[in-house]
């Protein structure tokens, strides 16, 4: 009995020396990669300690051991752009990848607009049909919160650009990378690491944030906790919130049928609720899945002798909408359009009526939400506003948020989704990230330029090009000037230009009022590509809009000095105007003025309300969607203030 344990043991063992004597290199290596031309390329993996390897690529081999924890790291010799080749590793076992490329590589990161696939832009149909690029390499990595930083990825791997691999690629990435390689004419490598409504702290190693004031206690708690212990806990404050088990299942549909939707249905026992107002901010606090909302209507006879328009606002991220059980509108995954759905006359009644919304949200915010002007009936000029307290029950709770959120603590997102991928050579970086940042603007002038030193210092490549895509106009255009949180982001975003090897495109002139998701990712990857071309390649071209550099006030006019304006500063507007001007005297209150073009690179800004101005502020809103101060490369002047006054997010 004694003899077979022992074999038994032996057998054992055996199997996991053969296990660990398994060569094996991290997922961001794979057939059809690109490898990055002029640098020493990093190629690492494990392998059983004190194991020989050796990695043969394009004539040249490499030989190293691994150390006592299975590690091993060579640095192939720089190439010149070229391929296909096969990179061969070779230990106890052999791995080949074949049709690998020398060529350009570049990280495309952020939150949702980065991450906004090619199948949903504009002319999506036949963007996605000529999208046939072989020697246009991507590689998407796949969601991942991570505790501590990992050294893999589940999954993963490099494909060729086809329409199939490109629909649901980064449209931003796909964009830039097929401008570069119209002019560069080289194998363009694209590795997509976003994740939608994502703040830049979780994209930040734990080295840096250790060293920030306002998130080194934050990131202490995660590195401390017990994370089962964490699910446990957010499991029972879920079924505490919601008074009994989690609902698996959407309650409020049986058969198909909508029975929530009923308009004689007993809803005593549900909860009360403000719309508009996502329902996390109200106490619902994680949870995702179906929530109702009820509401009643009353109406008198005269009112239901026509047509009428319901109002909801905005709904995150679905709805089916119901009058008197009947269906009269749905939306789907559009959780930043406004819902108006027209209610035939046959199905209103005078007296008691019956609004039901289905709500289904995906991850994130839920529920009805925006302003509470945009929520009402109409009934010719009449307008009845249900806005305020509504019925809400859920019906269906999702666990996904059970576990860590991306932004649940700092340095999340590096670990799980940025640190698999380091050190493998790249040229450089492109980011479109900041929405989630705005309220937090002041800070971010802090954040963002930390979080670009922090992974060029992960890297060890350098001050390797960083490039940004400047906040979109976005929201309701305002009447008069105002503060603004996304103007200040725009601003910081702005500020980090200061460091070395970064490039701004500015999106200002293709946002959507209504849509914080432009579709319009064709121009924003053509002004990043402008960006790395001059920044990245030297390459002598006119890369950005005009930017402010002095004012002078004389004469109680404001004189404005831009650089970068090309072959010249140009207005859209046929009379010669420039828009989205305001100036203000000493006592900082702002108005809209007058701005006319004097020379190729100066703008006199005038108002008679202001006679002695102190300080000028251009395109200083959420959205100046009157913005019309261009180059004559038609690039946009970047928004400014001369001011140096407190804002709203410090």
């Amino acid at each position: 009995m004694k003899t077979k344990i022992c074999l038994l043991y032996i057998l054992l063992f055996a199997v996991v020396i053969s296990a660990k004597a398994e060569v094996k290199l991290p997922k961001i290596f794979s057939s059809n990669m690109v490898l990055q031309q002029g640098i020493e390329i990093p190629v690492w993996g494990w392998a059983t300690p004190g194991e020989e390897i050796s990695v043969l690529f394009n004539g040249v081999s490499s030989e190293t051991m691994t150390n006592e924890d299975g590690k091993w790291k060579v640095a192939l010799p720089a190439q010149k752009y070229g391929g296909p080749y096969t990179l061969t590793i070779k230990g106890k076992n052999t791995i080949s990848f074949s049709n690998v490329m020398v060529g350009e590589v570049w990280v495309c990161s952020g939150q949702s607009n980065m991450e906004w696939p090619l199948a949903q832009v504009k002319n999506a149909d036949e963007e996605v049909a000529a999208a046939n690029y072989p020697n246009i390499r991507l590689f998407t990595v796949p969601r991942r919160v991570a505790q501590f930083p990992e050294d893999d990825m589940e999954s993963g791997e490099w494909m060729e650009c086809t329409p199939q691999t490109a629909h649901n690629f980064s449209a931003v990435g796909y964009f830039f990378g097929k401008a570069l390689k119209e002019d560069l004419n080289v194998p363009i490598g694209l590795i997509h690491s976003s994740w939608g409504g994502t703040v830049a702290e979780t994209w930040t190693s734990p080295q840096t944030i250790q060293n920030d004031p306002d998130f080194r206690e934050p990131m202490i708690e995660l590195q401390q906790m017990n994370v089962e212990e964490y699910r446990k806990n957010k499991e029972a404050q879920i079924k505490k919130i919601l008074g009994g088990e989690i609902p698996t299942e959407d309650e409020g549909m049986q058969d198909g049928k909508p029975v929530w939707s009923d308009p004689e249905l007993n809803d005593t026992d549900w909860s009360k609720i403000i719309a508009p107002g996502l329902w996390e901010d109200q106490g619902y606090i994680d949870i995702d899945g179906i929530g109702w909302y009820r509401k009643e209507l009353d109406l008198t006879e005269d009112q239901t002798q026509t047509n009428l328009n319901l109002h909801l606002g905005k709904i995150d991220d679905s709805d089916i909408t119901f009058l008197n059980g009947i269906e009269i509108g749905k939306t789907e995954n559009q959780y930043d359009k406004e819902r108006v759905y027209t209610i035939d006359k046959k199905y209103l009644n005078p007296g008691k009526n019956m609004i039901v919304v289905r709500v289904n949200d995906t991850g994130g915010g839920g529920g009805i939400w925006g302003d509470p002007e945009d929520q009402y009936v109409a009934i010719g000029q009449e307008k009845i506003d249900i806005s305020g307290d509504w019925k809400f029950k859920i019906s269906k709770a999702v666990m996904q948020d059970i576990d860590l959120g991306p932004n649940s603590y700092p340095t999340l997102l590096f670990n799980g989704m940025i640190n698999p991928i380091v050190p493998f050579g790249i040229k450089g970086v492109i980011w479109y990230q900041g929405e989630s940042n705005a309220s937090r603007a002041k800070q971010y002038q802090r954040v963002f330029p930390n979080l670009i030193n922090d992974w060029r210092a992960q890297w060890n490549q350098g001050d390797f090009p960083f490039l940004f895509v400047q906040l979109a106009n976005y929201m309701k255009p305002v009447q008069k000037p105002t503060d603004s949180e996304w103007a200040e982001l725009r601003e910081a975003q702005t500020k980090t230009l200061e460091l070395p090897n970064t490039g701004m495109a500015s999106a200002i002139d293709i946002g959507e009022a209504d849509d914080i998701h432009p579709r319009n990712k064709q121009d924003v990857g053509k002004r990043l590509a402008l960006n790395a071309f001059k920044v990245a390649y030297n390459k002598d071209v006119v890369y950005t809009g005009p930017t402010f550099e002095s004012v002078e006030f004389k004469d109680g006019k404001a004189y404005i000095t831009f650089s970068e304006t090309g072959s010249g500063l140009a207005v859209k507007d046929k009379y010669g105007y420039v828009k989205a001007f305001s100036i203000a005297g000493a006592d900082r209150q702002f108005h809209w003025a007058k701005a006319e073009i004097i020379n190729k690179n100066t703008v006199v800004v005038y108002s008679y309300a202001v006679t002695d101005p102190v300080a000028v502020r251009f395109g200083w809103s959420d959205n100046p969607d009157d913005l019309n101060l261009y180059n004559l490369e038609l690039l946009p002047a970047n928004p400014f203030r001369t001011d140096d006054w407190s804002g709203i997010t410090k």
